[in-house]
């Protein structure tokens, strides 16, 4: 068997982020008003703080106006959801953003509620797994969306096939899952409790690898010709998919880096315009 075609994340991100400008500098032209994302930050970890200037940058590629507000580390729970409810109150912000892991100390669900169903540009809220999973209007999960997409532009039809998801976190794992049960697919969770993962996965027509744990998933583990996704990243740009065995038995694979990560700023970007869009009625 042939190797896989790579999926390239990173061509299809720049194609979206491309529309997203032209949609911002219309949208901006038609208003009057640039549509604005807000970063929210605890502390200073340093992969954080790289994420956030990254989607910073990637905001100005856009048109799109940042703002972004660092926190310092002991920042309380209360704290953060006065901060988040602010930013949800002030109408010159349109999405926000709050990067996390923010802190053992944080409750980590109120903070995301504070935030307001309409600016979840990240699809992180109660609200947008609602929506996402009875397929209304809403904002998806920015990574599962940009899996998606990827999925879509590589001819993948979910429909009729097996999707196994390896992973269960609140913003990818399930709401993966429930973004390829919209599209038919017959999707199988499995986690850390699982039995017999490989023997689970091998009979994945589609696999999405998002459990945060370096190689788990290996070539022998995989139903020859299966698309992979691996939604994992690791110290030293390892993915939760070993690649150089999974490459020789997949018919698509991501690439770590290159795969999943720039779908995940495209879309957040294209939903912070969207998002625009509909809190100016234009």
């Amino acid at each position: 068997m042939s190797q896989a075609r790579l999926m390239d994340g990173t061509a299809l991100a720049r194609r979206i982020v491309e529309e997203t400008a032209e949609r911002t500098a219309d949208l901006t032209a038609r208003t009057g008003t640039t549509p604005c994302l807000a970063t929210v930050l605890v502390g200073e970890d340093p992969a954080s703080v790289t994420y956030v200037r990254m989607k910073q940058n990637r905001c100005r590629t856009a048109g799109i106006a940042s703002r972004h507000v660092a926190l310092p580390a002991d920042t309380t729970t209360a704290d953060l959801v006065g901060t988040l409810r602010a930013l949800s109150a002030d109408p010159a912000v349109h999405g926000i953003l709050l990067q996390h892991p923010m802190g053992r100390h944080i409750d980590e669900r109120a903070a995301f509620e504070a935030i307001a169903p309409e600016k979840d540009v990240d699809g992180v809220t109660f609200a947008s797994f609602a929506t996402m999973s009875f397929g209304l209007p809403g904002f998806v999960s920015c990574t599962p969306g940009g899996i998606m997409r990827l999925l879509d532009a590589y001819g993948v039809d979910p429909a009729g096939k097996r999707a196994v998801v390896v992973g269960r976190s609140a913003i990818l794992g399930k709401p993966a899952g429930m973004l390829l049960l919209a599209r038919d697919a017959t999707v199988t969770y499995c986690h850390s409790r699982t039995a017999d993962l490989s023997a689970a996965v091998r009979e994945a027509d589609i696999v999405v690898a998002a459990v945060g744990r370096p190689r788990l998933i290996r070539g022998q583990d995989l139903k020859p010709g299966a698309v992979v996704v691996d939604a994992g990243y690791n110290e030293g740009n390892v993915g939760d998919v070993d690649f150089a065995s999974a490459v020789e038995r997949a018919s698509l694979i991501t690439p770590v880096p290159g795969g999943v990560g720039p779908m995940t700023i495209a879309t957040l970007l294209e939903q912070t315009v969207t998002a625009a869009a509909r809190q100016l009625g234009a």
